[in-house]
């Protein structure tokens, strides 16, 4: 009989204890928004390079301080896990090395952990098949050539292909993201996961003075190709793939429309994408490594004026709490998530 009113007795006091303990606190962790992806999203042309990602010790992701997750306002602190030149399984939670860096998606487990995530942006799949950096140099080295019609002549039956083979790769690297978010404890849909599609560095409205190897060494068939066909199929392939993956999709393809390279005559001031850029300081920060690509590795990617631009659109984009939008330029000379 003792024992049963002592146990009688502890099980009121549990019940008592229960019912007063303190509610769990909620979590006060600073909120943060991640970037993950390729040279696009890490700020590749838009200077001002963390150190350690300039070319020291073989180390070339060019991540910039300039870069749009940087100028987005929808979380107390901004985490650029991107890199330049970086492919699918680069940003999944392969065992893979890029420019001396491991799986981004590895890292953001270690950023979910310090930080309450509440967004996660990923732009990937041009170092994939379509193969951007390649492709861009086939077509200048098609300038050369006075009896071309230029690269669009082949590339346009090949680039369906490129982007049906690309887009297994990004939802599999998706799917990375979002086992990364789950082991670090997070619920599907307690995060905003948003893939982007990319800009169109240029176009046929180059400046035909500029139509050359001081600018944009390329024909404007192939301008008018890349800014009316490869691009709007390239976004359309990524916007199934964010949809197929449970993913908020944001259109870039137009957002630098307008301010393309080589669209301003002498001035870029209002560009938002760079020209053909040869930086020497590379020589500096990375030794002979530079010597090659890494020399022009900031050629037609987006400025730090495009960058700012771009982070604003995301901004809205996220605040909007819509699946889905396509940023351009409004009256106001400013890119809207529209």
């Amino acid at each position: 009989m003792r024992s049963t009113r002592i146990g009688l007795l502890a099980a009121a006091l549990l019940t008592v204890g229960l019912a007063t303990a303190t509610p769990a606190s909620a979590d006060d962790r600073p909120t943060a928004i991640v970037s993950l992806g390729d040279s696009a999203i890490s700020g590749e042309g838009a200077g001002n390079y963390e150190a350690g990602t300039r070319g020291e010790n073989g180390d070339w992701c060019h991540r910039s301080l300039n870069a749009l997750v940087h100028r987005t306002t929808v979380a107390t602190k901004t985490v650029n896990l991107a890199c330049s030149g970086a492919d699918s399984s680069n940003v999944s939670l392969a065992d893979t090395t890029h420019y001396t860096e491991g799986s981004q998606s590895r890292r953001l487990i270690g950023v979910a952990q310090q930080y309450r995530v509440t967004t996660v942006i990923v732009q990937i799949g041009a170092n994939d098949e379509p193969a951007f950096a390649d492709t861009v140099l086939d077509c200048i080295g098609e300038w050369f050539n006075p009896f071309s019609s230029g690269c669009n002549s082949y590339l346009r039956t090949q680039w369906p292909q490129r982007l049906a083979a690309m887009a297994p790769r990004v939802r599999a690297a998706l799917a990375d993201v979002k086992s990364a978010m789950s082991q670090a404890g997070y619920a599907n849909g307690s995060y905003n996961l948003v893939l982007t599609s990319y800009a169109s560095p240029f176009t046929e409205h180059m400046d035909p003075t500029l139509h050359g190897p001081q600018g944009c060494p390329l024909k404007l068939a192939d301008g008018r190709w890349a800014r009316t066909e490869a691009v709007p199929q390239f976004a359309a392939t990524l916007r199934d793939v964010a949809t197929s993956s449970g993913a908020k999709f944001l259109d870039f393809s137009r957002a630098t429309e307008g301010h393309e390279a080589c669209s301003g005559g002498a001035s870029t001031a209002n560009e938002w994408e760079n020209r053909i850029t040869v930086d020497p300081w590379a020589l500096v920060t990375g030794g002979l490594d530079a010597i090659g690509i890494h020399l022009a590795q900031e050629s037609f990617h987006p400025n730090a004026k495009g960058h700012g631009q771009l982070g604003r659109c995301v901004t809205e984009f996220v605040n909007s709490g819509r699946s889905s939008a396509q940023c351009l330029a409004g009256a106001d000379g400013n890119l809207h998530a529209v």
